[in-house]
């Protein structure tokens, strides 16, 4: 039976673009008003547990799909030899404990990255862990890796891989951010522990080496300690490809040495990039503590993607996050270098329609620029 495309249905995309414009109208006007009454902290957790309750609603989970799920062959891709529906998703930061899977399945996300997790259940840091800016539709971010273990997680975690629809759910793994962090051997026998949690468990697994929100920082991020990682983590079995998170804030000459490390182990791909530290040029409390979010990576993200496929295109695939919230940004990303491209923050500030418009936006600027493929873009505006 041939697959059922929106695309191919007057009706369908009729109830899509229906379904968005009633989805902008309420989320601005009613939802978010509600959300933004609250602190950042309470509205985070309260809209993650609403998702997780609202996906075990089956008939609303049905209205979900018929409504936000814009489905096209255009967008159908195969990245490390993974096929995704669409190469968007959300990235880790969000779902730290896997409770919005459904949710996000049913509103026809390409995929999802849980996490990130830990091998031991984690509290993080101190609250206030957000703290909003909408004028660079952003955020702080100080959580700290708080999660319930990566033992725990991984169980919903492979729940979730095994009842997806057609969402791919990838896993992103970081360092233990406890007072019980030893040395250097103690961290990456830490990461392997969860790796080994994680094998065969999920479609994609993301090794998150740049959380910058922790007691013992970035250990990992020096293309020597990078190494020792990467050589613990290549004796543990698993299908699943492997990525690894790469921080905003290094030179290109720095992050070129994480590359050229990467490519010497069992890694078919990269994420970049990971949160802003420098506040320059931002108005933002000096007592916040955290880094940011969403618009204000956009820039400097983007250097790195294109500098990235232009040297490492062919050997490895390119995650990109930060700073999307249209469809033209993402269609950026696409065109210099992103076969899979995420966001976070463009949810909370524009709604969960947004990645619908996302969707259907690409498509379209694909069928303009004479693309019968989404991967046959990717790339095509670095020289």
């Amino acid at each position: 039976m041939n697959k059922k495309y929106t695309i191919d249905s007057l009706l369908d995309r009729s109830i899509i673009n229906t379904s968005i414009r009633i989805f902008d109208i309420a989320y601005k006007k009613g939802a978010k008003k509600i959300i933004f009454a609250m602190t950042p902290d309470t509205a985070h957790s309260t809209t993650l547990d609403f998702c997780e309750k609202a996906g075990n609603n089956v008939p609303l989970m049905w209205l979900l799909q018929h409504m936000l799920d814009y489905t096209d062959p255009i967008l159908e891709t195969t990245v490390m030899g993974i096929p995704f529906s669409n190469p968007f998703g959300i990235s880790a930061g969000l779902d730290k404990n896997c409770q919005i899977t459904k949710v996000a399945d049913a509103a026809g996300y390409g995929f999802e990255t849980v996490g990130s997790t830990t091998a031991r259940p984690c509290d993080g840091n101190p609250r206030p862990w957000f703290h909003r800016l909408p004028e660079y539709e952003s955020m702080m971010v100080h959580v700290g890796l708080a999660n319930k273990g990566s033992e725990r997680i991984m169980q919903e975690v492979e729940k979730a891989y095994t009842r997806s629809r057609q969402m791919k759910i990838s896993v992103s793994l970081a360092r233990t951010n406890d007072r019980f962090v030893g040395d250097d051997e103690e961290g990456i026998e830490d990461y392997m522990i969860s790796l080994q949690r994680a094998a065969d468990k999920s479609d994609l697994i993301e090794i998150n080496i740049s959380c910058p929100n922790t007691m013992v920082g970035e250990r990992f991020v020096t293309p020597d300690m990078l190494d020792r990682l990467l050589t613990g983590l290549d004796r543990i079995q698993h299908k699943q490809p492997l990525m690894v998170k790469l921080p905003q804030d290094k030179e290109w000459d720095e992050l070129k040495d994480l590359l050229d490390v990467i490519c010497e182990h069992n890694v078919q791909g990269v994420t970049i990039a990971n949160l802003r530290k420098d506040r320059s040029g931002l108005s933002i409390p000096s007592e916040w503590k955290g880094n940011l979010s969403g618009r204000p990576c956009e820039t400097k993200a983007n250097s790195l993607i294109e500098q990235t496929y232009r040297e490492y295109g062919t050997r490895l695939a390119i995650a990109g996050v930060g700073g999307v919230s249209t469809a033209e940004q993402a269609y950026w990303k696409i065109r210099h270098g992103s076969s899979l491209v995420m966001l976070v923050s463009a949810l909370m500030y524009q709604g969960p329609q947004v990645m619908t418009q996302i969707r259907q936006g690409v498509a379209e600027l694909l069928r303009r620029d004479g693309f019968e493929h989404i991967s046959d873009a990717v790339g095509v505006d670095v020289q």
